[in-house]
């Protein structure tokens, strides 16, 4: 298998097994990186000697003695097995100067473009499917460590736009398969990235449009026009004036499209207004279905009905579970839903709209944590008004309701909550809600270090309940669960089968999130494996991290890809990243000490010691509590290495951060016994 390289970010070259080539020094990488951009050109030896040190330096007296030493180190890193004295086959010395002989498949830019251009000529859900894949190859800007290179200015342009073009296409394929609550996100995002673009505010207001927010797509536009009038002196084009006028007339040709959001009393459950007839029907028999049920409930359930508020839940509870843009748009219409509920004044219907939503939760700190404080209070408010008479179950699900949303803080009202809301679902012997109980039970095992047995207790009992009863999230719940716990205890023989069945489930009943974190999962397993480099480990963090953008879980994504990394670096003894660009996002305090110390700033790093807060009581808890330890061990700060021994002692059986499923720091032990040999250590 030949070499492949990377340009769409940072320059890199892997080798036929997929290893990470050593291209040695910038020199070097700079070379690759201008016959790259040649793209099978012959470039000369004047010409690299020119691009090489353009805007830095004079070259040296022998700069093309130095381009043919790049070179030849080149040549042996690409080609390590070719004999001494043979020609070489890729990086070839032709006429005047070099010329790089990749493949049309072996750059990735190339495979980009063609992908992009292909596209064109797909159907809408296999275009879709390539740009998913052809985006997903993008670890940066293109070509991001020559970002100052005028030689490189053109070809990145040039990707850049190709990209946007890309990323609209992809949004416009969504829309045409009526999947325009995924490409929100995404559009959302793009468009604030790119105020310029018109046909990014387009697409942006169509999809809010088409998931039931004309009035967000109207403010979308009126954005625009703002940023454009301000800033370009320019009036929207002809694309967004008609796309204005015809939101505002409900013209019919916006189709509206089958993923609008779940029923209001003022919608039908297909998103067409009362009154109004509802979308084609498809030729796919599922489609057909849901269109012909959901005619039916429109014509049964009258409008304003209370129960319409109910079967939304239903709907966002599902909503939330089918990927990304499903997850996001759940969570932002659920709290309307519980608004609405209130404002009826009816405290048993609020509390089973709020209790309905029980979607099963893996991770420990809140995606959104303004909503979830606000549902915490909105719960609190119900319990106090429910009537004496109110059903148990109904109070059983606001306290679980309370367990999950409370996760990450340090509030007592949590534990107190998971408590209660267990107790009664094991009085009723109702097995949903008993798991829905447990998922808070969960949440609220993390009030000290080394609680991965309890852990793995709750998740081995929500696995057979579920399994019992047909539970089928909240089984793949218990199994991530136990995947977690049998990681910390570095049983990787069990956590490999709850991987799988994880998968299998997932794969069987289409809960593609499943998939982000037994990908994580795996990166741990490499780690632990012993025989991985950690150049490998650092390639599969970043794979498994490229999911994560999208995936609805701002919680997760933020900062985490840096964080591992940062474990990989300390595990084995390597300074930690010094790019100031790094987004350390909520893992910040935790690394600026190592950071410190990776730019020789000692001082610093006890003075960010000294100001660290106490790591939030989560799956990472162990591991943020072992970077700081590092830190306190290489300044002699003898109050956080103290602080640190007594936090971590419980874990001492554990691997630090592997119950996470996302990172592994290696054994606790081994930073206990670190902190004993410092602390004994004379002052």
């Amino acid at each position: 298998m030949e070499v492949a390289f990377g340009v769409l970010g940072p320059v890199t070259a892997w080798d036929g097994a997929g290893d990470v080539i050593a291209l040695r020094g910038p020199r070097h990488r700079a070379v690759l990186a201008r016959l790259l951009v040649a793209r099978r050109r012959v470039v000369p030896v004047g010409r690299l000697v020119e691009d090489l040190w353009a805007g830095r330096e004079e070259p040296p007296a022998d700069a093309v003695g130095a381009v043919r030493t790049f070179v030849a180190a080149l040549r042996r890193a690409l080609e390590p097995e070719r004999p001494p004295r043979t020609r070489a086959r890729l990086l070839v010395t032709e006429g005047p100067g070099y010329v790089l002989r990749a493949g049309p498949e072996a750059v990735d830019a190339w495979r980009f473009e063609e992908a992009v251009t292909a596209a064109g000529a797909l159907s809408e859900a296999r275009a879709l499917a390539r740009l998913e894949e052809a985006l997903g190859w993008w670890r940066g800007p293109a070509y991001a460590d020559f970002a100052d290179d005028t030689w490189a200015r053109a070809e990145r342009s040039r990707l850049a736009e190709l990209r946007l073009h890309a990323v609209e296409r992809r949004a416009e394929a969504r829309l045409a398969l009526g999947r325009a609550a995924e490409a929100v996100p995404d559009l959302d995002a793009h468009a604030a990235e790119h105020p310029w673009r018109e046909n990014a505010w387009r697409l942006l207001a169509l999809a809010l449009y088409r998931t039931g927010r004309q009035g967000d797509a109207l403010a979308v536009l009126r954005r625009a026009r703002t940023l454009l009038v301000a800033q370009l002196g320019t009036d929207p084009g002809p694309a967004l004036r008609r796309l204005e006028a015809d939101i505002l007339a409900q013209a019919p040709h916006l189709d509206p499209g089958p993923d609008r959001p779940p029923t209001t009393p003022w919608t039908r459950p297909d998103g067409t207004a009362r009154g109004q007839a509802p979308t084609a029907a498809s030729d796919d028999p599922a489609e057909q279905v849901w269109a012909a049920a959901t005619a039916a409930y429109d014509r049964t359930v009258a409008a304003g009905a209370r129960v319409r508020l109910e079967s939304a839940v239903g709907l966002l509870r599902d909503l939330a579970v089918t990927g990304g843009g499903g997850l996001e748009a759940a969570r932002g219409h659920r709290l309307a839903a519980i608004t609405a509920a209130a404002e009826l004044g009816d405290p048993e219907l609020t509390a089973r709209v709020i209790g309905a939503y029980d979607v099963p939760a893996i991770w420990t700190r809140a995606d959104d944590p303004r909503l979830a404080a606000e549902t915490v209070a909105a719960a609190e408010r119900v319990l106090a008004e429910l009537p004496p008479d109110a059903h148990l179950a109904v109070r059983a699900r606001l306290l679980a309701t309370i367990a999950l949303e409370s996760r990450g803080t340090r509030s007592a009202r949590g534990p107190q909550a998971a408590r209660q809301a267990e107790g009664i679902a094991r009085r009723l012997n109702d097995p949903a809600l008993l798991a829905f109980a447990l998922n808070g039970v969960f949440m609220q095992t993390f009030h000290r270090a080394g609680l991965a047995p309890q852990r793995d207790a709750v998740g081995a009992e929500l696995v057979a309940l579920s399994a019992r009863h047909g539970l089928v999230t909240h089984e793949v719940l218990g199994h991530l669960v136990r995947l977690q716990a049998r990681g910390a205890l570095a049983d990787f023989t069990r956590a490999d089968r709850h991987a799988t069945a994880a998968e299998e489930l997932a794969e069987r009943h289409e809960l593609p999130l499943v998939g982000v974190f037994t990908r994580w999962y795996r990166v741990v397993r490499l780690a632990e494996s012993g025989g991985a480099r950690p150049e490998e480990v650092a390639a599969a963090c970043r794979d498994a991290a490229r999911p994560l953008a999208g995936a609805g879980m701002p919680g997760l994504e933020r900062g985490l890809l840096p964080l591992a990394l940062l474990c990989l670096r300390v595990r084995h003894g390597r300074p930690a990243q010094t790019d100031d660009s790094v987004d350390w996002g909520p893992y910040e305090p935790w690394a600026r000490p190592l950071v410190s110390l990776a730019h020789g700033r000692p001082n610093d790093a006890r003075a960010a010691l000294r100001s660290l807060p106490e790591p939030p009581r989560d799956l990472l808890f162990e591991a943020l509590w072992c970077l700081a330890a590092r830190a306190a061990l290489a300044v002699g700060d003898r109050a956080t290495m103290e602080r640190a021994r007594s936090e971590l002692a419980p874990a001492a059986a554990e691997l630090a951060g592997a119950g996470s499923g996302l990172l592994t720091l290696g054994p606790v032990a081994r930073y206990l016994d670190e902190l004993a040999d410092g602390l004994r250590s004379p002052r």
